[in-house]
């Protein structure tokens, strides 16, 4: 979205993101604090550069604040580009690392292979719930099914007081206003996480496969997470999807799922994570994850898990230093913390990540 900038010098990065940490992230308390398992990168004078999802915004402008506090010597650049945007940099070579809210696949995958020399690093480093946001005067509490928000964004639900909507909310009084549903325009991960949800939770209603981008034809589309949420907040009667951090004052609708309503809550999407498996054939250096969408014990399944995608080996040990450094600092307990005050996220669990930090640890300089 916005045209890359010359990095400037490492300590003046780490002065300016901090900067925008307590301009752009509420509180950003732990961000700047070093120790524990970020003080084991401390002294790593790369620079390196990612791009990709713009869900990981919030969290990334922590977790650099607190890794530069550790490291002043290093500069890490990250371009919120969006996910698609993110990987086709990535396997290009243009960045040395992507944010994406899906994890590579087919082609991508190969090109990204023979980028990195045979393997690829794919480790969750952001796991969030993915809010159907909405804004409806006189509405402040709202619970849709998985086949009504399928019937919403597939434009066969138009009006508020649809019996469907009414079905859903006994009692409420719904006002005959028309449904305008909002989607992303471009390639993201969150289309896919949603669109994904919606064909496996939903499917006699949402038959389209999961897909990055858009195939639905009306609604109104919009750039990016932000894009998204501005668009709903500017109208009355818009509904969307968003990373749920980024929800700001919008409505938050609750899943009806089985017998209850589930919130999208942190905790909530932290559950679904537990409850999912690997993805076979993607190696063993891959954290990827088929996430389970039809859960109906609590947990909250339009969650999008957000990867940190790397090469094992790097041209020069300065990069691949850097690269390491960062990955352990942002899944380390510390760094998950530090996402989860400032960004809504889920922490990753200890098992997990004792699982994870062994693969990034072999991060190393190519011969």
């Amino acid at each position: 979205m916005k045209t890359k900038r010359r990095a400037p010098r490492a300590r003046l990065a780490a002065v300016g993101i901090a900067t925008s940490c307590a301009l752009f992230v509420a509180g950003c308390s732990g961000a700047n604090e070093s120790g524990g398992d970020a003080a084991a990168g401390a002294g790593v004078t790369g620079t390196i550069s990612g791009a990709g999802a713009s869900s990981q915004q919030a969290a990334m402008q922590a977790w650099n604040a607190g890794f530069a506090e550790a490291n002043p010597g290093a500069t890490v650049n990250y371009q919120p580009v969006g996910s698609g945007g993110g990987r086709t940099q990535f396997v290009q070579g243009a960045v040395q690392f992507a944010g994406s809210d899906a994890y590579l696949e087919d082609e991508q995958l190969n090109q990204a292979r023979q980028r990195c020399g045979g393997s690829v690093v794919e480790v969750p480093a952001y796991v969030s719930p993915i809010a159907i946001v909405y804004k409806l005067d006189g509405v402040s509490d709202l619970t849709l099914s998985p086949d009504t928000v399928a019937g919403i964004f597939k434009g066969e639900i138009t009006t508020w007081n649809d019996p469907k909507i009414a079905a859903d909310n006994p009692g409420a009084t719904l006002p005959a206003t028309a449904i305008t549903a909002v989607h992303r325009s471009d390639e993201s991960g969150t289309t896919e996480n949603f669109t994904d949800f919606l064909n496996k939770a939903a499917p006699q209603v949402w038959t389209d496969e999961a897909d990055g981008e858009w195939k639905v034809p009306g609604g109104e589309a919009a750039q990016g997470t932000s894009g998204v949420v501005g668009a709903v907040g500017a109208g009355n009667g818009t509904i969307g999807y968003a990373d749920a951090s980024q929800a700001g004052e919008l409505g938050k609708a609750k899943l009806k799922l089985g017998d209850q309503a589930v919130e999208p809550t942190a905790d909530a999407a932290a559950r679904i994570l537990e409850e999912s498996t690997r993805v076979e054939g993607q190696g063993d250096t891959s954290f990827a994850y088929e996430l389970n969408r039809t859960a109906t014990g609590g947990a909250y399944p339009v969650v999008l898990v957000s990867y940190l995608i790397a090469c094992p080996q790097y041209p020069d040990a300065a990069q691949a230093d850097t690269v390491k450094a960062f990955l352990n600092y942002v899944v380390s307990e510390q760094g998950q913390q530090t996402a989860a005050q400032n960004a809504g996220s889920a922490p990753l669990s200890a098992t997990l990540r004792d699982q994870i930090t062994p693969v990034i640890d072999q991060i190393k300089a190519a011969g």
